[in-house]
């Protein structure tokens, strides 16, 4: 059933879990819904219902956050965000907890929604989710240094493709930058074009929350090199009135979190491979 520490998750098994866990949705039809992410594998199930399964361990924990979280700050957001319904158990001989939500409508964002517009309208996001009281926030990540192996090790990997000297430039002096020196502010945590949906041209909602937490807002920059380009990130900044050591630690999470999506899954995933280079070379920018 597992891969490297991947789980394989079919539709049956997905079945099987809604069917024994919650009989009062096994009537409803469910369909995979593709493209997914990286993390993790979603399924439609009616109607009005997604159903949401980590495929890896560093995926997991997400289901309790949103269920616990994501009700506390929603009426406070800009942007429709997830709203949980259920928590999954472990079963069928899937290992971990899953997410039951309510099915968002919309389309998945790509670059060609990229405008000043948008990224003053992510910028409000942002703004507004970092306004929020932080008592008994999640604990927030580790920072870059906690991932200094995992990137260098990354830029070995994808020296072929990319230029190693300036990624070690880049997340030389990343690392080296100041830190955050303020209170500590709410984060997403994974604020990438991936977890964008839109309607009509516009962004409209933001999903993915599992790297909720409090602390450096440095994380959320990413979406300045995944979504913007030289033109808009500006607006994007300006908006959040980013100082350069904040900004610097944002380059370094964007090429960060590229490189290991790069390495994992650009063989074998074209989607990936295309976002993941657009991000790496714009954090080089």
């Amino acid at each position: 059933m597992s891969d490297g520490g991947t789980v394989q998750i079919t539709t049956g098994l997905v079945r099987r879990l809604v069917d024994e866990q919650f009989p009062e949705w096994a009537g409803l039809p469910l369909s995979l819904v593709d493209p997914a992410g990286s993390d993790h594998v979603i399924h439609r199930l009616g109607p009005g219902l997604s159903v949401r399964l980590p495929r890896h361990e560093g995926a997991i924990g997400q289901a309790a956050k949103e269920l616990e979280w994501l009700p506390k700050l929603a009426p406070h957001l800009p942007l429709a965000v997830p709203v949980p319904v259920a928590v999954g158990k472990p079963g069928s001989g899937y290992p971990w907890h899953w997410a039951v939500a309510r099915w968002m409508d919309g389309e998945p964002a790509t670059r060609a929604l990229d405008s000043v517009a948008t990224a003053q309208t992510l910028a409000g996001f942002l703004r507004a989710l970092q306004e929020l009281p932080v008592d008994a926030a999640p604990t927030g990540n580790d920072g870059l240094a906690a991932r200094d192996r995992s990137t260098r090790a990354a830029i070995v990997r994808a020296a072929d493709a990319f230029d190693a000297t300036a990624m070690t430039r880049l997340w030389d002096a990343a690392v080296a930058a100041p830190g955050w020196e303020r209170p500590p502010v709410w984060f997403h945590g994974d604020f990438h074009t991936g977890n964008l949906l839109t309607g009509n041209g516009r962004v409209s909602a933001v999903i993915d929350f599992g790297g909720l937490g409090a602390g450096d807002p440095a994380v959320d920059l990413m979406m300045a090199f995944t979504l913007m380009s030289a033109r808009t990130r500006p607006a994007f900044r300006a908006a959040l009135a980013v100082d350069d050591a904040t900004w610097l630690r944002g380059r370094g999470w964007a090429l960060s979190a590229g490189l290991i999506a790069y390495t994992a899954y650009a063989a074998t995933d074209p989607h990936i491979a295309a976002a993941t280079t657009y991000q790496i070379t714009q954090a080089l920018d």
